[in-house]
């Protein structure tokens, strides 16, 4: 997301009304970059060579050859705070289908500088009031909103509006009504929406969905977790309810609540929750420092979690399955995971570190959805799976506030709210 230097918060909010500008888009819905099925069909065959090892051995096998720079989805990166910044601009690097090709944002003076260091045209920048005129940019194909969650469905549907693809950042709104008005925008333009849980595009995380739908630890019984981090300044949008549209569960929480979901592949059917927020402190005068939360899903699986802005920094999870258990340690920041399982080995229990070789997180979620624009295909996390976390949260603050059970609507089948498979 990106921080309060970036927006003047109450001129971006005063003049970014999507009703104000309707009429401004309305008239270039179609513009879009050229088809980027058709950029890489061009591409000729990689040359083929001759095996290298015997019979007997395994061949290394090849690794996806990146489209040439001119070729490759164009993006526009919206919100240059220290997500987009410190992380995603530079995985650009890392990506082989995607490029930047423009930026929004509240300064120019930093955009300068950010399209001086990644050789973006100065003509490509735009502030928040010219955003609308990313429909007359051929070259932007997605549309990535890096801006405080209170923001992501206005810019997603005027993204949406001016003909683009839209990458949005996690939680995917405030509410399930934004969320829906969201997929609503993006399904009126014929285009894609995908909500950035790079997680499920991480091969650690990947690797334990594998394990857990392959009944590798047995039938699943439960799931911990915890992600937490100490903020700073009670001033950052992060600690302002307009803004954030909560304090940590929306932020670090909903790690903990998509991982129960995609590694169980169920949808809990009850929901509680308590929070607490240390009295007197500035950071939490709107929002909430702390929840504790527990999921129930049809199987009899159960998940708990924690999530704080209070506590040193913490972020894990273990899976409980009949035969064994698996862990990720870290699970959740941007590099580093660590996969452990364990289980019966004749007499002896085994504990085992997987070997995981993990690429940049954010290029693997870009080239993702560059795919699914390629091939014309829904992504694996569409805006459904966003909205669904946001009925979860809605439902542990309703508990919360209550302190009741919250029951939630009965959802058949593995995967409900999810694409296909990430490659």
């Amino acid at each position: 997301m990106t921080d309060p230097s970036d927006l003047s918060r109450r001129a971006l909010l005063r003049n970014s009304s999507v009703a104000a500008l309707s009429s401004a888009v309305g008239c270039v819905i179609g513009a879009c970059s050229r088809s980027p099925r058709s950029a890489a069909a061009e591409l000729p065959p990689p040359p083929k060579l001759p095996p290298l090892l015997a019979s007997t051995e395994q061949e290394l096998g090849s690794v996806e050859a990146p489209l040439p720079p001119e070729k490759r989805i164009g993006f526009a990166i919206v919100g240059l705070g220290h997500l987009a910044l410190e992380q995603i601009m530079p995985a650009f690097a890392q990506s082989k289908l995607c490029r930047p090709v423009a930026l929004v944002s509240g300064s120019r003076a930093k955009a300068e500088q950010v399209a001086a260091r990644f050789g973006l045209n100065p003509k490509s920048i735009y502030d928040y009031q010219s955003f609308d005129h990313l429909a007359d940019n051929a070259e932007v194909s997605v549309v990535y909103i890096v801006l405080p969650n209170g923001l992501h469905a206005e810019y997603s549907i005027r993204a949406a509006k001016a003909g683009k693809h839209v990458l949005c950042e996690k939680p995917m709104a405030v509410s399930v009504a934004e969320c829906q008005q969201m997929i609503d925008a993006s399904q009126r333009a014929g285009k894609k929406l995908m909500i950035a849980y790079r997680l499920q595009y991480q091969p650690h995380h990947r690797e334990l969905i594998r394990m857990a739908r392959a009944g590798e630890l047995g039938k699943l019984k439960g799931f911990i977790s915890s992600n937490g981090q100490a903020q700073g300044d009670p001033k950052q949008w992060r600690l302002n309810k307009a803004l954030a549209g909560g304090g940590a569960l929306p932020d670090v929480g909903i790690y903990c609540v998509n991982a129960a979901r995609y590694l169980s592949g169920e949808e809990p059917i009850t929901a509680s929750a308590t929070l607490y927020s240390t009295p007197d402190d500035a950071r939490f005068k709107e929002v909430e420092e702390q929840l504790e939360f527990t999921l129930r899903f049809p199987s009899g699986f159960t998940a708990s979690g924690s999530c704080s802005y209070g506590y040193h920094n913490s972020k894990y999870l273990r899976l409980l399955g009949e035969r064994g258990w698996a862990e990720l340690s870290p699970a959740f920041p941007y590099q580093g995971q660590q996969l452990r399982v364990s289980h019966k080995a004749g007499e002896s229990e085994q504990v085992e570190q997987k070997q995981i070789q993990a690429p940049n997180q954010f290029a693997a979620e870009m080239d993702h959805l560059a795919r699914a624009i390629q091939n014309d295909q829904q992504p694996h996390t569409p805006g459904a799976e966003g909205m669904q976390d946001m009925r979860i949260i809605q439902a542990l603050y309703e508990s919360a506030s209550s302190g009741k059970v919250v029951q939630l609507p009965r959802v058949e089948g593995s995967d409900a709210f999810r694409g296909p498979l990430p490659a």
